[in-house]
């Protein structure tokens, strides 16, 4: 079985070509700054198109210095069960089923049902 390995290559770290005859694009070097004050350095090429907002190593949103302000995308406001709720049943109709279970759960402990107090 020794003789049908592969001998002498690396199969992921090691180039076996050469830089030779490689021309390298132009790049610039485009400065990022995050809100904790941590400066990020990076080459991008001429021809590319540099994003306002870079992710620093602390986690916080770098923003391009000298740059253009990023855009914001609209944030939709995050639906909690209640108004999903709400989209399917009214106030009136929600009150009626708490009645309706409230008077079960009374009856299987035998509790006598109260009177209906008016608001």
């Amino acid at each position: 079985m020794a003789e049908r390995s592969l001998r002498g290559t690396n199969l992921s770290t090691l180039s076996h070509e050469s830089d030779e005859g490689v021309t390298f694009s132009e790049r610039q070097m485009v400065r990022y700054e995050c809100a904790n004050g941590h400066m990020i350095e990076l080459p991008f090429s001429v021809e590319a198109e540099v994003p306002a907002l870079w992710e620093c190593r602390c986690g916080a949103e770098a923003k391009l210095i000298d740059g253009p302000e990023p855009e914001r995308k609209a944030v939709k406001p995050q639906r909690t069960h209640w108004d999903m709720l709400l989209e399917r049943r009214s106030i009136p109709e929600l009150e009626e089923l708490l009645e309706e279970r409230l008077t079960l759960l009374r009856a299987s402990r035998g509790v006598k049902p109260k009177s209906k107090r008016s608001a």
